[in-house]
């Protein structure tokens, strides 16, 4: 991934990256070609150097039957938004701006361990359903379900477990701007309704001199 040393992604933005609730693309080579699909994971930080991404796909997807030939890669993808030049101070000063893009993002490789087990599944869709519930009133617990049921679903899905060789990570949230700039970005991703966009931008913001 192409990271210009001002938009390196420093260790607390991977962190956010890696135990956000969300979902990551799965990509794989095999004897097919490249597959894909979109999976929301779990981070645990105890397995191996670097952790892993714990995740599970439905039995009929081919991505989990066919051997991943080499390192398997997710990528995960924060906030991300289109920036108006017109936000910019400096617009008014000289006009020689742009629009851009703002985004982070986190290439994860590893190697991909198949899980056909129930009781690594069932520990993984609790952890995944902790995950996403946490901010809820009335959180939904896996335990409301009636136990044959949930036998069912299990055995319709595959476990799956990026176990974390290294991390690639890229926060491009225009640190590059000058000061006057990044309170324009703000503001106007603010007044969007944009608010994780804009407090993104918040929190990379270079130290006032």
């Amino acid at each position: 991934m192409y990271t210009p040393a001002h938009f390196e992604a420093g260790p607390d933005t991977v962190q956010a990256l890696l135990t956000r609730p969300g979902a990551a693309n799965l990509v794989t080579m095999t004897s097919q070609g490249l597959l894909a699909t979109l999976l929301p994971f779990v981070y645990d930080p105890s397995v191996g150097e670097h952790g892993a991404l714990l995740a599970h796909v439905a039995r009929n997807n081919p991505q989990w039957s066919e051997p991943a030939i080499g390192v398997s890669l997710m990528i995960i993808q924060g906030a991300d938004a289109y920036i108006s030049p017109s936000w910019y101070a400096s617009k008014a000063e000289h006009g020689r701006v742009v629009p851009t893009w703002n985004y982070s993002t986190a290439h994860v490789y590893g190697t991909l361990v198949v899980h056909d087990d129930p009781a690594w599944l069932a520990g993984q869709v609790r952890r995944l359903t902790g995950v996403n519930e946490a901010g809820f009133e009335h959180p939904w617990s896996v335990d409301d379900a009636p136990e044959r049921y949930i036998s069912g679903q299990l055995r319709a899905i595959v476990g799956l477990e990026l176990v974390i060789t290294r991390i690639e990570a890229k926060a491009k949230l225009s640190q590059n701007r000058p000061d006057a700039d990044i309170d324009g970005v703000v503001s106007g991703l603010s007044a969007l309704g944009q608010s994780e966009s804009a407090a993104d931008v918040e929190r990379a913001r270079p130290a006032r001199a």
